[in-house]
């Protein structure tokens, strides 16, 4: 297939996809932020990003959900709600042939890296806190943190 160059419209259709993916948009909406025709649209996005305007969305779509399914109890149904989807049936199939696997399948097999971590959740959390120090403060703990800053971790 010959090389061709994307256009700032085709980018800004595409752009248009990656920040709406979860809204009703359609191949005509995408193709009028691209400011043309929706056939002649099609044709070039094809050529220029190798998927159709469609798959493209649909694939958006797919990775949010692979993104949500570890990360949130929502159900399979929830999260395809969120990603837009119209039909869970579809957005089954479309997730299974994508990812080999259908959605609670992909989930049951990445568990979040909360499961893995071994020490208790509050500490983890305080270890993910930025604390403020000032030039000039006295340390009050071997951790180096300003006198006064040590909190109670549970």
């Amino acid at each position: 297939m010959a090389h061709v160059p994307i256009a700032g419209h085709l980018l800004r259709a595409r752009d248009l996809a990656d920040a709406r993916y979860s809204e009703a948009l359609t191949v005509a909406d995408m193709a009028a932020a691209a400011a043309l025709s929706p056939v002649h649209f099609s044709r070039r996005f094809k050529a220029a990003f190798d998927e159709s305007p469609h798959q493209y969305l649909l694939t958006r779509r797919l990775e949010r959900a692979a993104t949500l399914l570890p990360a949130t109890d929502w159900t399979v149904a929830e999260i395809g709600v969120a990603v837009g989807v119209r039909s869970i049936a579809s957005f089954t199939t479309s997730f299974r042939r994508m990812y080999g696997m259908p959605p609670q399948a992909y989930r049951a097999a990445h568990p979040p890296a909360a499961r893995h971590v071994r020490i208790p959740r509050c500490v983890a959390m305080a270890y993910g806190r930025t604390w403020r120090w000032r030039p000039g403060a006295s340390v009050g703990c071997a951790s180096g943190r300003p006198a006064g800053s040590v909190r109670r971790w549970c």
